[in-house]
């Protein structure tokens, strides 16, 4: 019996088999819309501690001393 997940694009039901070369997609059109939407900068992953804030917790560089 196959898995059946929902294309992450659509919605529609897909079965998870070798049969399928697009999957998780249910097609390349839903594939190729997922791709534009990385391209284009549309998914992040969110910043805990933003390296302006690691920058200020670090201990002054040698060169800083006058």
């Amino acid at each position: 019996m196959a898995t059946i997940v929902d294309c992450p694009t659509c919605g529609t039901k897909v079965e998870w088999t070798e049969a399928n070369k697009f999957r998780p997609f249910c097609s390349d059109r839903c594939r190729q819309i997922d791709l534009g939407a990385w391209a284009e900068e549309k998914y992040v992953i969110p910043v805990v501690n933003p390296l302006d804030d690691f920058e200020d917790d670090a201990p002054p560089s040698p060169q800083s001393k006058t």
